[in-house]
């Protein structure tokens, strides 16, 4: 039976076993939209177009984007999902093509779905406008037919950063037409780009502005973000220039319900919790039998798979069709994320199941619910999923299910500081010696560099010419740096990680017909594809016949048995140097560069429905290693000898598994940016040592925020522990892993922080 929303809402509210699980309740009012006039510079024809589509003003911010652009001033526009940016960077570029057929835009997508769903955007305008301009999208998947008749005549080129990387800058002499003319260079979804990405972005951006400049272009730079605490000084750090900030959000909203929801405590002397994962399913089976159509988002792929064989089985009908339920994540392949895209569009789609994938502005039609199976671990990102839900200004519903870790806990149990603070910074590093020398790299190859020449705003850029003419990379004749080595050197960055090419899923079913259904990434294969793992596609599921680690690919077959698998990661640590230390208390603090290597050991056997472990097996595969800066803290040597070796051990493990929930509040960033480790005796210093690094190669100087702290993470810790009402540990405070070691915590928390409790 289909309910409106509202019915939907009244029922939840209605049903005392729902809401005596709700800790938080807040409805946030409609929004009235602010307006202003088209400007005269704005070309008649654009107007006449807005107008036949119902647009007869502007959003104050889109005013004011255009504004900025007419006068050349790079700017960063920042408002929420669904607040009609598009317009804010098409406008000032259709414009300018229409007063000068030889002006040239650069626009770049995070993805290509973002890319393909942006042009299409693009095309409608021009097609309404029937002028001659041409767009075109410029990635991986453009025929090789058609990149010759881009290069000469696309006025509009719509890429993604790895392509302009590896496809457009190497080449840019057969660019020659987009970069003499170039007017424009829009860069959307900044905020996407932090960490590792961020980095390489950046640094591609010098190269670009490198090559404009030879060209005699200076192109005005407009960059679009959803909500972050830092827009304005991360757009500048990317481009490397001042930027206005736009940030008077004139779009209209609709009302929104947003219900924190956790889940009940099912034993009270542990303190142990219902699942996030069925409580998800609970919630998502109601709101598909009420024909509310609805969005769910999963933190891990497994648990995307998971909640859709779930909701698979709800709408299955008696062919055994259920298409209307559909699973979206890293790893499918691009066309079928293209055709799931198109479903949601046409509202063939009753519930899609999601990683963050669906996160970013891809227009998905009009949804009405989004249900978080755990906190997303930013308060940018929860708002940005929750953006996925009345994006055509009606009525919406957003529910966070907690699950049992200490951040969930913390924001389920604290509303006020999610309503009340600010969304999290966007790290990026882009001076990181790795990233730096690998662009250093690239941007000698595309141009040589002049004696005395700065690549950006980087000031050691002839030390590091130097270094690279040692290595024998460059060579410098008459005052310009050669590139002399054979190897290109783009092929060697890879943007967005440091892992190599991905490997590919192969179903070999059909004997007759192997075909490829999917890819992953070198990092994640080990947790997911090792042999004998269940790999769950669409809500189907999946036995790893064979992994082949040096060809990249896995072979999988279908099957259908009562369970999913989940592995287990060993991570060891080494330190390879130390920059810093000094004496913190009873505490030395330490800073530097490690090696951390991890390796997935074994996998446990999951049943669906009660999720009880059926058992385990062993994995055979290769270790990983990665190269990062840490911050970690040296523990009194006594104290193993004081509390005991066991309960040492337990305490020590309790108090990693906090750091690693509340250092991402103070750091302002993603928990998966940063990993907590111990040791009980650490085999450099024989004291107890508790590491926290950058969850990215190279780092991009998380570990070194920390550093500077005093106690606060060791305060906040104790706080945690005071404020959980369990005697002795739950999976709420001190982790599963640890539970019964909260006593021995708080008494070392006391010794440890001392006076200085109060100055923290």
């Amino acid at each position: 039976m289909q309910v409106t929303l509202s019915e939907f809402v009244c029922a939840l509210r209605d049903d005392p076993r729902f809401m005596e699980n709700v800790t938080e309740w807040r409805v946030l009012p409609a929004r009235e939209a602010k307006y202003a006039p088209f400007p005269q510079e704005l070309d008649a024809r654009i107007v006449q177009v807005l107008k036949a589509r119902g647009i007869e003003r502007l959003y104050t911010h889109q005013r004011q984007a255009l504004d900025c652009a007419i006068a050349g001033r790079d700017f960063v526009v920042v408002t929420p999902t669904a607040s009609g940016k598009t317009l804010c960077y098409n406008l000032p570029v259709l414009n300018a093509i229409l007063k000068d057929d030889a002006a040239r835009a650069l626009y770049l997508f995070p993805t290509k779905a973002l890319s393909s769903d942006q042009v299409a955007e693009l095309y409608s305008m021009v097609e309404a406008l029937g002028a001659d301009i041409k767009a075109f999208t410029y990635d991986g998947d453009t025929p090789a037919s058609a990149r010759t008749a881009i290069r000469q005549a696309g006025h509009v080129v719509v890429t993604n950063p790895d392509m302009l990387h590896q496809g457009i800058l190497p080449h840019h002499t057969k660019w020659v037409r987009l970069f003499e003319n170039l007017k424009y260079v829009v860069i959307d979804e900044i905020h996407a780009y932090r960490g590792v990405f961020g980095s390489n972005l950046a640094n591609v951006l010098r190269r670009l502005e490198r090559i404009c400049a030879f060209y005699g272009a200076h192109p005005t730079f407009i960059c679009c973000s959803a909500t972050i605490h830092n827009p304005k000084e991360l757009a500048e750090n990317m481009t490397a220039r001042s930027m206005t900030m736009i940030d008077d959000n004139g779009a209209s909203a609709g009302r929104r319900h947003v219900i924190f929801y956790n889940p009940p405590v099912i034993n009270r002397q542990l303190g142990i919790r219902a699942g996030s994962l069925p409580t998800t399913r609970d919630i998502a089976a109601r709101l598909v039998r009420a024909g509310v159509q609805s969005i769910v988002f999963a933190r891990s792929r497994l648990a995307v798979e998971v909640l859709v064989r779930y909701a698979k089985d709800i709408v299955r009908d008696p062919l055994g069709n259920a298409g209307r339920v559909r699973g979206y994540r890293g790893g499918y392949l691009p066309t079928l994320r293209r055709e799931i895209e198109r479903e949601l569009r046409a509202g063939n789609v009753d519930l899609v199941v999601s990683t963050n994938a669906l996160e970013l502005g891809i227009d998905i039609g009009q949804l009405d619910a989004c249900v978080m199976c755990g906190y997303p671990g930013t308060i940018a990102s929860t708002w940005q999923q929750a953006g996925r839900a009345g994006r055509r200004s009606n009525e919406s519903l957003m529910i966070l299910v907690a699950s049992s870790n200490p951040l969930d806990q913390y924001i389920i149990g604290h509303p006020d500081y999610f309503f009340g603070q600010s969304p999290e910074r966007a790290f990026i590093n882009p001076d990181n010696l790795y990233i730096l020398l690998n662009h250093l790299k690239c941007a000698a190859y595309e141009l040589p560099f002049q004696e005395g020449e700065k690549f950006g705003n980087v000031e050691e850029t002839d030390e590091l010419l130097h270094y690279l003419a040692d290595q024998n990379i460059l060579r410098l004749v008459s005052g310009r740096w050669y590139w002399m080595a054979e190897e290109f050197p783009q092929a060697g960055v890879n943007l967005r990680s440091a892992s190599d090419q991905n490997f590919l899923i192969i179903d070999i079913t059909n004997p007759k017909k192997h075909r490829v259904i999917g890819e992953m990434d070198r990092f994640t294969v080990p947790m997911l594809l090792h042999k004998y793992a269940i790999y769950m596609h669409e809500g189907r599921q999946y036995q790893v016949e064979e992994l082949d680690f040096d060809d990249k690919k896995a072979y999988i077959r279908e099957v259908d048995v009562g369970y999913y698998t989940d592995a287990d990661l060993t991570t060891s640590l080494k330190v390879l140097d130390e920059f810093e230390s000094e004496p913190l208390g009873l505490l030395s603090r330490h800073r530097g560069e490690v090696l951390v290597s991890s390796i997935v050991t074994l996998f446990k056997k999951i049943r669906f429905d009660t999720h009880e472990n059926l058992g385990w097996g062993p994995v055979t595969l290769p270790e990983l290693e990665m190269q990062t800066t840490a911050c970690w803290w040296t523990l009194p040597a006594g104290m193993e000898a004081k509390y005991g070796k066991d309960d040492m051990k337990t305490a020590m493990v309790a108090l990693a598994y906090l750091m690693r929930h509340i250092a991402p509040m103070y750091l302002m960033c993603a928990s998966t940016d940063i990993s907590v480790v111990y040791h009980v005796k650490d085999p450099f210093s024989d004291q107890p040592t508790v590491y926290l690094y950058d969850h990215i190669p190279g780092g991009v100087g998380l570990s070194d925020r920390v550093y500077e702290m005093n106690m606060e993470l060791f305060v906040e810790a104790r706080r945690m522990l005071a404020a959980c009402p369990c005697e002795n540990g739950c999976p709420s405070c001190v982790g599963a892993e640890s539970v019964g070691g909260k006593k021995t915590l708080i008494a070392i928390l006391d010794e440890l922080i001392g006076d200085s409790h109060a100055d923290a």
